[in-house]
């Protein structure tokens, strides 16, 4: 692989990346097939951006094209990526369990609310709502009226660890 195709295949790569975790995946797609054309699919590297490949096409509902991706790099040399692929396989090759509808919650359709009702706007360009809140200044301290005697404590701690620590050392001899 010349330093130029390995160059361009770290471009697109990342590219891809990026797009993804972005959630683009139309154009991640496009940059996963472009950085796997631009390297041999039996390397480490060409198993990785399938993967990502994989789950791209997974995210942007190609699941049969995933699936074929998958049933090829479930014979890839790489023994992590073969396992990689035959993870992906298994789950996407899971049949889907039927749910409750008690167990969902249905979350509505906010687009039919009007727009002129306030109570249901979480903003609007007359609202203060965008400001920071200002906490309430908290009241001075008078130190003068603070307790500062001493009430022995920090003595009667060392001592009882110093006679603890004492009768370990005595106890253990």
């Amino acid at each position: 692989m010349s330093s130029e195709n390995l160059e361009q295949f770290q471009i697109n790569y990342q590219a891809g990346k990026t797009a993804f975790e972005r959630g683009e995946y139309r154009q991640a797609v496009d940059e996963f097939e472009a950085a796997s054309a631009l390297i041999t699919p039996n390397s480490r590297r060409g198993g990785e951006v399938h993967i990502w490949l994989i789950t791209a096409y997974e995210a942007t509902g190609q699941r049969a094209d995933a699936i074929a991706v998958c049933k090829q790099l479930a014979r890839h040399p790489d023994p992590e990526t073969r396992k990689q692929a035959k993870n992906l396989l298994y789950i996407m090759q899971a049949p889907e369990l039927s749910r409750r509808a008690d167990w969902l919650s249905e979350i509505p359709d906010l687009a039919n609310l009007p727009d002129s009702d306030g109570k249901f706007r979480q903003g609007s360009a007359g609202s203060n709502s965008n400001r920071p809140k200002k906490r309430p200044e908290p009241e001075p301290i008078d130190l003068s009226q603070v307790n500062t005697k001493d009430n022995k404590f920090i003595w009667v701690a060392l001592t009882v660890i110093g006679l603890t620590l004492g009768g370990l050392v005595w106890f253990s001899l």
